[in-house]
């Protein structure tokens, strides 16, 4: 099945109105200027969505690159780069093997991008990838589902409604926990009504792994990578604990 196909990338943005992408890009420059080791300039964006992050941060004067598996994400975040006047690269690929000019200061991988990658193999992969576009000293943020918060407040089912032009849009997201293979399997329902017409209906299924603080340690040191902080996300000012569902991660390339 393919992840944020046409369907959910059309309501994506929707859905995630209340989130304060503004705010977050200000907690990821704060990580730039504290842990930078000077001046960065060229931020790599893996999973960047419609552009969420990646667009405040080409306002700001930063070169970005965008890249995500979904197309039809990509599209979204071009059209609004467009729009906006706004210049930065966007380009397909997998986090496992992607490839572009290297040597950016910075690399994000947000929203639980990293959560996509189920097995250890393709962690170790997509950290090693990531690691050959980074300069040496150059800065890694994730931010991933936190293991002990998961397995203590549990995943539980929900229904949420939006207002699109045409309509509305219900997405019923049902969850099941996989604790021994670290993983839960997310199945979003979508419902687009509009109007009188009959409703419009999709599904997409997402395993998202979740991990624990000494794992992300030896599998960063396993590729390249050096541990410097593993907060809460996104309030960033304390360590994690069995209520921060999202962890925030920092780590430096050797």
């Amino acid at each position: 099945m393919t992840l944020f196909a046409e369907p959910y990338a059309r309501v994506y943005d929707c859905f995630q109105a209340r989130k304060d992408y503004a705010r977050e890009a200000d907690l990821i420059e704060g990580v730039f200027r504290r842990c930078g080791g000077g001046s960065i300039e060229r931020v790599l964006d893996v999973g960047c969505g419609t552009g969420g992050h990646a667009l405040i941060l080409a306002r700001r004067g930063y070169r970005v690159t965008g890249l995500d598996q979904s197309v039809d994400m990509l599209r979204r975040a071009e059209a609004k780069a467009a729009a906006a006047g706004l210049a930065a690269t966007w380009v397909n690929g997998d986090l496992r093997s992607f490839a572009v000019d290297g040597g950016f200061d910075a690399a994000l991988v947000m929203y639980s991008t990293l959560g996509y990658m189920l097995e250890n193999d393709d962690v170790l992969s997509a950290l090693r990838n990531v690691r050959r576009h980074l300069r040496a000293g150059g800065l890694l943020l994730f931010d991933v589902w936190y293991g002990p918060a998961v397995l203590t407040i549990k995943p539980s089912d929900r229904t949420t409604v939006v207002e699109v032009s045409d309509g509305t849009v219900t997405r019923t997201v049902k969850v099941e926990l996989d604790a021994r293979h670290h993983r839960c399997a997310v199945q979003y329902h979508f419902r687009h009504q509009s109007g009188s017409l009959a409703a419009q209906e999709s599904e997409e299924l997402h395993l998202v792994r979740y991990f624990f603080p000494l794992e992300l340690e030896l599998m960063l040191g396993q590729t390249g990578f050096a541990l410097a902080a593993l907060t809460a996300f996104p309030e960033v000012d304390r360590p994690p604990d069995l209520d921060s569902w999202n962890v925030l991660g920092v780590a430096r390339a050797a």
